[in-house]
């Protein structure tokens, strides 16, 4: 008979609008485990799962920290609540939290008297941490016995009928029957109940005892910290924003590039400083989202896109604002995991500005296997190929615009742009394989430009910092012998030094730290590009 061996949830504290999706391990008549599901419309052996969620409601209040979402508060500001401010912002978890946040915290304050009625969607999110000093607002302590209606954070009363049992000072009520839920503000400062049993098919009835397990209080969804812009040389040049916030000129365009971080990648062990609901992909995902969204761009080039992301997600939702999609896939020679985890590179752009041309697509390691290809020891040629093959590729893709250029000297020419999308190799010690990677790119982006007269937009993640050699590579078209990269070479794949060049007029359009945007003409420069 169909039974229920575990139930659990990968994240240990639900979050407001981020799915919880419970891992669920069965065990089917035939002795076999699996973790697929058996809905009532296909029953197995005559039996089926049901699921219900349940929001269990303590008699006693419960608040949660504005600054720390995981933490219940026990302090609340009058002064917002006279500022009839969202209850859900005037919540501290000690009086240390709330004087740290006061030099931001009191920005609701000065906007609540400058206009009385600004309580739009920006008021439902909260603060994240801030380090600063000074307090001048009185607060009130919470206690067990507070009975106040506000320290409910904004819930709303529930339908009676939906109420299914009360024990104990708890009521529970029922806010889910499908095996996956997102939890609303409703659910705020209250725990969830997720309850899984298994339905004899002919009578309706449970057979055995349900599976149960109760998360964490839900907690807001933190708003995220603002961006740190930096300023680069001939961005006044790219046009004035429109109402809708797009560029006005016809004859330009703007980019996005960002390293999303793999889902694979986000491990406590490497990120010990994030909490592990902060890492969710269900929570990063929509963060993600909403920031790629809202940046309106015409090209987007994501890297560390994993295969089942974007197929699932990311292809799809964009869609949905008006993008096509185009990915490449990281090779799976060195990667020995799901094969539909592994993580590539993704670019979009907007339909109703771009067509599509031509696809390329760069794999290192064919390219190593071509650089390996010479008379050497076996034994060489392995090492050789241990230290060059890291699974990185590149994705190339030429788009047409539908946009005209202002002032072309032929109008009628069609307007081209190759887009090259790539995600360098990541280890730091592997100076010369970084510099391999970004020198075969770039001179296989020469080869597309040699056959027409095209721009050329580089964007990526170098995994290098400015003053690098592969930095030096793209900004000025050659490296200086005396780099000090160039000294780590065992496999002398970098001799003569005098090759490292490209003929590519490249300026630097984004630096941050180490994803970059180049872009550039075709025409060919006697010397090293401003």
């Amino acid at each position: 008979m169909l039974s229920v061996l575990r139930v659990h949830l990968p994240s240990d504290i639900p979050i407001v609008g981020c799915e919880l999706s419970p891992y669920v391990l069965l065990r089917r008549p035939d002795k076999t485990v699996t973790t697929d599901d058996v809905p009532e419309s296909a029953p197995l052996d005559g039996h089926f799962l049901r699921y219900k969620w349940y929001r269990i409601q303590s008699d006693r209040k419960v608040a949660v920290c504005s600054v720390h979402p995981s933490e219940q508060a026990t302090l609340q500001c009058l002064g917002c609540v006279k500022a009839k401010i969202p209850v859900a912002k005037s919540y501290h978890c000690s009086p240390k939290c709330f004087s740290d946040a006061w030099q931001h915290h009191r920005v609701l304050h000065d906007r609540a008297a400058s206009a009385v009625n600004e309580n739009g969607n920006e008021e439902e999110e909260i603060f994240g941490r801030f380090n600063s000093t000074g307090s001048g607002v009185i607060s009130a302590s919470l206690t067990g016995s507070a009975s106040s209606t506000s320290l409910t954070n904004g819930s709303t009363p529930l339908d009676p009928t939906a109420v299914t049992q009360r024990s104990g000072g708890e009521t529970w009520f029922e806010v889910g029957c499908s095996k996956t839920y997102t939890p609303t503000t409703d659910d705020i400062g209250h725990v969830l109940k997720f309850e899984c049993v298994v339905i004899d098919a002919e009578t309706k009835l449970p057979v055995g005892q349900p599976n149960t397990l109760l998360t964490s209080r839900v907690i807001p969804a933190p708003s995220p910290s603002p961006r740190r812009l930096i300023s680069v040389g001939g961005a006044d040049m790219m046009g004035q924003l429109d109402s809708d916030g797009r560029l006005s000129s016809s004859g330009t365009f703007t980019v996005l590039s960002y390293n999303i971080l793999s889902d694979s990648y986000a491990s406590s062990e490497l990120y010990s400083y994030c909490p592990s609901w902060a890492l969710s992909w269900p929570y990063r995902r929509q963060n993600l989202l909403r920031e790629i969204v809202g940046y309106r761009a015409d090209i987007v080039c994501l890297q560390e896109v994993q295969c089942d992301h974007f197929d699932e997600f990311f292809a799809p939702e964009l869609d949905k604002h008006g993008y096509q999609a185009l990915y490449k896939r990281k090779t799976n020679e060195v990667y020995s995991g799901n094969i539909h985890t592994i993580d590539g590179c993704a670019t979009f752009f907007r339909r109703d500005r771009f067509s599509h041309v031509k696809k390329y697509e760069v794999e290192f390691n064919k390219a190593a296997q071509s650089l390996t290809e010479v008379p050497v020891q076996t034994t060489q040629k392995k090492v050789a190929l241990n230290r060059l093959v890291k699974d990185n590729v590149a994705l190339i893709v030429v788009l047409e615009a539908k946009f005209t250029n202002q002032g072309a000297d032929n109008p009628g020419k069609r307007q081209l742009l190759c887009v090259a999308n790539t995600h360098v190799n990541v280890q730091q010690e592997l100076k010369d394989v970084k510099i391999w990677q970004v020198h075969t790119l770039l001179k296989g982006l020469e080869k597309i430009a040699a056959s027409a007269d095209i721009p050329m937009l580089v964007c990526g993640d170098f995994n290098s910092v400015p003053g690098s050699a592969p930095h030096s590579l793209l900004a000025m078209g050659k490296v200086d012998p005396l780099h000090p990269d160039l000294l780590v070479d065992p496999l002398a794949i970098l001799r003569p030094h005098s090759k490292l060049t490209h003929q590519l007029p490249l300026c630097l359009l984004s630096l941050p730290k180490r994803n970059w945007s180049w872009f550039g003409t075709t025409k060919k420069k006697d010397g090293p590009s401003n």
